[in-house]
C-alpha cells in the first residue's frame, strides 16, 4: 500500500515538471488554459504558504504579485490572444513565479526570451 502512495507523489511532482518544461520550451505557444494553469499553479503555492515563497523578501513578493495581476488583467481583457505579446507575457511569467517553479525554483532562461 505504501508503494502506490509512493508513485503517486513522484507522479505528481512529474505532472507539474513536465508542465513547465512544456511551458519553457521557446516553440511553444502559450494559450489561455496554459495561463490559467500558471494563475492557479502562483495561487496555490501562496493558498500553502509553500516554505520557498515565506524566504522571498517583501519587496521581491511585491515584484510577483504585480506581475501575477498584469498576467491576470491580461488574461482578462485580451480573452485568448496572446501571441502578439508572447515575449511579455513569459517575462511576466518568469517575474510572477521567481521562487516557486520546480527547476531551480526558477528557470528564468527558459520562460524569457530564447536566446539566438
Amino acid at each position: 500500500m505504501q508503494s502506490s502512495l509512493q508513485k503517486s507523489a513522484p507522479a505528481h511532482l512529474n505532472c507539474a515538471q513536465r508542465k513547465w518544461d512544456q511551458l519553457g520550451d521557446p516553440a511553444h505557444v502559450l494559450c489561455r488554459e496554459d495561463v490559467v494553469w500558471i494563475l492557479e499553479f502562483i495561487k496555490k503555492k501562496v493558498a500553502e504558504e509553500d516554505p520557498q515563497l515565506m524566504e522571498l523578501s517583501q519587496p521581491r513578493l511585491l515584484q510577483n504579485f504585480r506581475h501575477f495581476a498584469e498576467i491576470a488583467l491580461m488574461l482578462i481583457n485580451q480573452r485568448s490572444r496572446f501571441d502578439s505579446e508572447a515575449d511579455l507575457l513569459k517575462a511576466w511569467i518568469a517575474e510572477a513565479t521567481h521562487g516557486l517553479t520546480p527547476s531551480d525554483r526558477r528557470d528564468s532562461a527558459k520562460l524569457s526570451s530564447p536566446s539566438n
